[in-house]
């Protein structure tokens, strides 16, 4: 007898800034589907957070960037019932498996996740802890530091913080340095503050995107990444490497979306061998510290000078596009995108079964 294919609904869009990558992500993991296996349902978000119900899959073409999912206006509802899955309208959407493909502040940070677990649906990807934890940098770095892993020195500027305490913290830890957003992603509101006179200015950039700016010790590295897959017992692949533009001073946004010559990506980077595995088990350490779950993709810093590893940061819901890192360097690996996807939504009805049992009541 033929099994009924599995009941995948694709959420995407959402109202981060990361809104475009994610309807790449999108239309990639659509295409990359086994349909033999999959029956999918997609929902895009737009960026005033309201859900539509898609009656098909349409998507546009951009040059250089592959397809990216549209987002159909619906008239009808969507809406996410505690206890009672998502509905559109009136009626229950026959759905297995959730997978977000949603990037950044609303998407990788726990609040969808939350949602999901409310409406006891599986899903794709890190829990509430391991998503929260992971989207904020603060956190993760205090995680990673307690665990004894290697980190690059930082500080946390507030709202409240005084130009006092903000000079008095990049002093500290020298120029040039880094001021990013605690929980944002794709680089948005990050910079690289060379003098104490425009520390102020970075600072307030990256307030815009949080109500909190990390300051981190510059490192003159080589940026790898690596991708872990897994639950209880995860398992690394081998990492690749980001080389920014020579007109780029680091990987920021423009970098990664805008500018064509940006960044050179490549899959499975040019490493000695004590250093790869010394970068894999890392990731794996750093990944299950944050209490990550399904999947994420783990970023370095190599110093350049002296070899030593730090850890930068982790993204639950890393792009999934035709470019992205993350299906790259798992297919270098020997796993193709499509398996990927198998492996990811397979782990995810592992978890949610594994939970059935778990009491909430005496």
């Amino acid at each position: 007898m033929t099994q009924a294919p599995t009941k995948i609904c694709i959420l995407y869009g959402g109202k981060s800034g990361e809104h475009e990558v994610s309807l790449k992500s999108a239309a990639s993991v659509v295409k990359n589907l086994d349909p033999i296996k999959y029956q999918a349902t997609i929902i895009g978000i737009d960026k005033a957070g309201r859900w539509h119900l898609q009656d098909a899959i349409e998507s546009t073409f951009i040059p250089g960037q592959g397809n990216a999912l549209s987002i159909v206006p619906s008239s009808q509802k969507v809406s996410i019932v505690p206890s009672d899955g998502i509905h559109s309208g009136t009626r229950k959407l026959d759905i297995d498996c959730v997978f977000p493909v949603l990037h950044g502040n609303f998407g990788e940070d726990g609040t969808i996740q939350g949602m999901l677990e409310s409406a006891n649906l599986p899903y794709v990807g890190a829990g509430v802890l391991g998503s929260a934890a992971s989207m904020d940098k603060e956190i993760a770095k205090r995680l990673w530091r307690d665990a004894g892993l290697p980190i690059v020195d930082f500080e946390v500027i507030d709202l409240t913080s005084s130009t006092e305490r903000r000079q008095a913290s990049g002093a500290r830890l020298g120029w040039p340095l880094f001021v990013k957003p605690c929980a944002s992603g794709s680089s948005l509101g990050a910079s690289r503050v060379s003098h104490a006179r425009d520390l102020d200015a970075a600072i307030n950039q990256a307030l815009l995107f949080d109500t909190r700016a990390l300051l981190e010790r510059y490192v003159d590295a080589r940026e790898i990444e690596c991708a872990v897959i897994g639950n209880g017992t995860p398992h690394s692949y081998v990492p690749g490497e980001i080389v920014p533009g020579s007109n780029h001073s680091f990987y920021d946004y423009d970098a990664k979306y805008s500018d064509p010559d940006g960044a050179k990506l490549v899959a499975e980077a040019t490493l000695d061998e004590k250093t790869r595995e010394n970068i894999m088990r890392t990731a794996e350490l750093a990944y299950a510290a944050v209490r990550c779950e399904g999947m994420a993709r783990v970023d370095f810093f190599l110093e350049r000078k002296t070899g030593a590893i730090y850890l930068n940061e982790i993204n639950t819901i890393p792009g999934f596009t035709n470019i992205s890192m993350f299906p790259r360097m798992c297919e270098a690996s020997g796993l193709p995108y499509s398996d990927l996807l198998d492996r990811l939504i397979t782990l995810a009805l592992q978890r949610d079964a594994g939970k059935r049992d778990s009491r909430y009541q005496q």
